[in-house]
Order: C-alpha cells, then sequence, then structure tokens
C-alpha cells in the first residue's frame, strides 16, 4: 500500500532474527518482572521491528515514516536507578514526580510514576519527539503482570495509548509511523506540518475527534423535500367562508321558510 502511494519511495523493512527463550527469561530475571504474554509471543516470531518510508521532494528522497519497536535488548527501563557516572546531587526523573495532576481526574487512567512505584521501559524513541513506553503501574508490594502502553512526550507528561501490545501494534501499522502520530492522542494534537503529511497520507486520521463527535460528518446528507420538489407552482386555493355553527344555520332556515311562507299568504290574499 504504501509503495502505490503517490511520492512514496524507499520502503525499507529490516528483518530481524526471532528473540532467543534464554534472552527473554534472562530480561525477566533482570527486571523482575514478567513480558505480557503477547509481546513475548511478538519478540518469539521477531526480535524487535523497523520499517522506514520516505517521500520524494524535487526528486530527491526525503526519510518520513518510520515504525520501531525495540529489540529485548533495547527494551530499557526509564527512570531507573541513577548511573555510577551521574553526579551525586544530579536529578533523577523521580525528581519530577507530582500527584497534584491526579486531583479531579477520577475518569481518566492513573498515569505512571517515575518512582519505584511503576516500571517503565521503553519500545519506541520516536525520533527524539517523546517515548511509547511499556508501563507496569504498579511495582509494589509485588510487580503487577498487568501492562499498558502509554506515551511520554517532550515536556514529560503522560498520554495513554492503549491497554495491550497488540493494539498498540494495530495503531503503528495504522498511521503508517508519520511523524509524531502518537500526539494525535494528546489533548493539543499534532504540530501543523505533521498536520500536513498527515492530509496527504492518512486524511482521515486528523478527523478522529470529529468523526466521534459527529458520526454522519462524512455522510453526503440527502433532503427529499428538496430533490423530489416539483417545479410547477402549487395552485393557490381561495380560502373558505368559516362555517357557521349548526343552531345558526338552523334559525337562519326557518327564518327564511318563514318569511317565505308569509309571502306566499299575502299573495293569496291579494
Amino acid at each position: 500500500l504504501l509503495e502505490s502511494s503517490p511520492g512514496v519511495a524507499e520502503v525499507t523493512f529490516v528483518e530481524k532474527e526471532p528473540a532467543d527463550r534464554h534472552t527473554i527469561i534472562s530480561w525477566e530475571q533482570k527486571n523482575s518482572c514478567i513480558l505480557p504474554e503477547d509481546l513475548k509471543n511478538f519478540y518469539l516470531m521477531t526480535d524487535g521491528f523497523q520499517m522506514t518510508w520516505s517521500v520524494k521532494t524535487d526528486d530527491t528522497p526525503m526519510p518520513l515514516g518510520s515504525m520501531v519497536i525495540n529489540s529485548v535488548s533495547k527494551l530499557c527501563r526509564l527512570g531507573g536507578p541513577s548511573s555510577m557516572y551521574s553526579l551525586p546531587n544530579a536529578p533523577t526523573l523521580a525528581d519530577l514526580e507530582d500527584d497534584t495532576d491526579e486531583e479531579g481526574n477520577e475518569d481518566k487512567p492513573e498515569k505512571p510514576h517515575f518512582d519505584s512505584r511503576s516500571l517503565i521501559f521503553e519500545l519506541d524513541s520516536c525520533s527524539g519527539n517523546g517515548k511509547v513506553c511499556l508501563v507496569y503501574k504498579h511495582a509494589k508490594p509485588v510487580v503487577s503482570p498487568d501492562t499498558e502502553i502509554w506515551f511520554l512526550d517532550r515536556a514529560l507528561y503522560w498520554h495513554f495509548l492503549t491497554k495491550t501490545f497488540t493494539a498498540y501494534y494495530r495503531l503503528l501499522i495504522t498511521h503508517l509511523g508519520l511523524p509524531q502520530w502518537q500526539y494525535a492522542f494528546t489533548s493539543y494534537g499534532v504540530s501543523p506540518q505533521a498536520k500536513q503529511w498527515f492530509n496527504m497520507y492518512k486524511p482521515i486520521t486528523v478527523n478522529t475527534a470529529l468523526l466521534s463527535e459527529e458520526a454522519d460528518y462524512f455522510v453526503n446528507k440527502l433532503d427529499p423535500n428538496k430533490v423530489f420538489k416539483s417545479k410547477n407552482k402549487t395552485p393557490v386555493m381561495k380560502k373558505k367562508q368559516p362555517s357557521q355553527p349548526a343552531g345558526s344555520q338552523k334559525s337562519h332556515t326557518s327564518m327564511t321558510s318563514s318569511k317565505t311562507s308569509s309571502l306566499a299568504g299575502n299573495s293569496s290574499r291579494k
């Protein structure tokens, strides 16, 4: 589909060997958690995923789309213990932890935490536009096997994407790896420049919010009154005189008949 799209060039898919089961077990033991079953099965088929494509501008290919899922070896923890080479008093992501934004958001999923309450692993660095992460939100007292996929933007705000890796993988393919596509799931959306690429290669995605609000926005609307309206003018009907009540009609009739009979008597007398 990509290769048949206008202007698309240099579609590259990097084939990867399946990950060893021993490698996956070692990762789980090292991080004291179990990979979700769908992600584990994915790694047993291919140790990561990488697909890129370019678009021709003035006959020169320009890299545009990028779909990446890190291999098991690059599935690194985010916000973990600081490196031994860091400065003694250097701030960490845990120092940015603030629970004030949780108030009044009961209808929204609980956001991940940079401290020891959550385990966060990077699935995709998003070419520097943020990070897509596999999140274990409850790590105390025991790491919960339930995971979610979240997007961490460059301002270090969290945005929920999907509850399973399989659902995220479908989103990744559906959005063709367009630049900043993850920002379509934030309150502020993609940048104007990225929106231009969306309009060219994925126009329906830009109107996702509009579709949810007005399901019939893209449906042709038919007004039968206008389509089947006759060209001939409808003749104007004369207004009928208001009908008189039945009682008045009877009195009027009796008066008329009495007058007629009296006139007949007068004429006979003459």
